[in-house]
């Protein structure tokens, strides 16, 4: 594993997903009351992005905008159908006004 600048601080507005590539990686970066979520930016139910979906900042989540599988951005677990299986989640850090993400190498 290895740590990779994500964006700025300020390139994510709070209750909002950015995609970004790193290592290859298509990943979904989220923000929700300042804290940074990274997931992989792929429904699990069909082939289609999730940082274009809605994130409510109550329930920590992200809707995808396709079929409305809603994910947990702490865990990556589905919370109802059509999605059943989770999407891989990535540990983030906040340093010196960047996101930097530990993916793998």
């Amino acid at each position: 594993m290895a740590w990779v600048r994500a964006a700025s601080v300020d390139e994510v507005a709070e209750a909002t997903a950015l995609d970004v590539e790193l290592n290859g990686k298509r990943i979904c970066l989220a923000r929700v009351e300042g804290e940074f979520y990274a997931l992989l930016d792929n429904c699990s139910h069909r082939d289609f992005p999730l940082s274009p979906g809605e994130v409510d900042p109550d329930e920590c989540t992200i809707t995808c905008e396709w079929h409305g599988a809603v994910f947990d951005l702490k865990t990556g677990v589905p919370q109802c159908p059509p999605a059943v299986r989770p999407v891989p989640v990535f540990v983030t850090r906040v340093e010196n006004g960047s996101v930097f993400v530990d993916m793998p190498e």
